[in-house]
């Protein structure tokens, strides 16, 4: 076990993902700082706010969510891989959404949709025609 802080179930199905999502822990950067917020003295003399960067995405989790270091060790990787899940999820979606739109783009009108499309247009012609300045005749 790596010993974050967690159930070891829980860290079972965290390395897993961990795994799934092709991260060694050299990837990763760790740094332990001094939290923030409520807490006085304890806050003040203990780092156990963690910082985790993953070197290949960029990626950087802040986590000093608990007082625990080890737990928040366990909460960075968790984020980092809910990070990096949305991260390739998006890309996904939006490769899906291009393919999408070029094959939308690549599909003919109806012969209904066309007619339609030619009579707003003319009709909005007349509108605009309407408008127009006119010296009146003398």
């Amino acid at each position: 076990m790596s010993g974050w802080g967690a159930h070891p179930r829980k860290e079972v199905t965290l390395q897993r993902r961990l795994a799934a999502l092709g991260i060694c822990e050299s990837d990763l950067e760790e740094r332990f700082l001094r939290g923030g917020g409520p807490g006085g003295q304890k806050i003040n003399k203990t780092s156990s706010c963690v910082v985790l960067r993953h070197r290949s995405s960029g990626i950087e989790v802040r986590c000093g969510r608990e007082r625990s270091q080890a737990m928040n060790r366990f909460l960075a990787r968790r984020e980092l891989c809910d990070r990096l899940e949305a991260m390739r999820k998006g890309e996904a979606d939006r490769r899906r959404s291009e393919q999408e739109r070029i094959r939308r783009q690549k599909r003919r009108r109806s012969r209904r949709q066309q007619a339609r499309r030619l009579a707003e247009k003319r009709e909005r012609s007349e509108t605009k025609a309407a408008r127009a300045w006119r010296p009146e005749p003398e």
